[in-house]
């Protein structure tokens, strides 16, 4: 966040702050809040948030089985989306968009 740092540094303490703010233990410990993080970038589809938080889900306790089976949540959820978030698929497949 280099140019937020030099060109917003208020905007850039407010990021970390409310990272600071979020990433502490509290009724999810830590290590969740990491796992769920890593399922939330890949569905945003940053691969750096996703290397950043996987690390730092390790660093907190979880092992690679846990970030895969995060990992997996968020494709499946992805998926499942595509499938269902229009009805279009079934009037065209019906051939009732006409």
């Amino acid at each position: 966040m280099t140019f937020l740092d030099d060109k917003m540094p208020e905007a850039a303490k407010a990021f970390g702050d409310l990272r600071s703010a979020i990433f502490r233990a509290n009724a999810l410990d830590i290590k969740t809040k990491e796992l769920i993080a890593v399922a939330s970038a890949v569905l945003m589809r940053c691969e750096k948030c996703v290397k950043i938080h996987s690390e730092r889900a390790k660093q907190n306790g979880a092992t690679e089985e846990e970030i895969a089976e995060s990992i997996a949540i968020a494709t499946f959820i992805a998926a499942g989306s595509q499938l269902h978030w229009t009805n279009a698929y079934d009037e065209i497949l019906d051939g009732t968009d006409e």
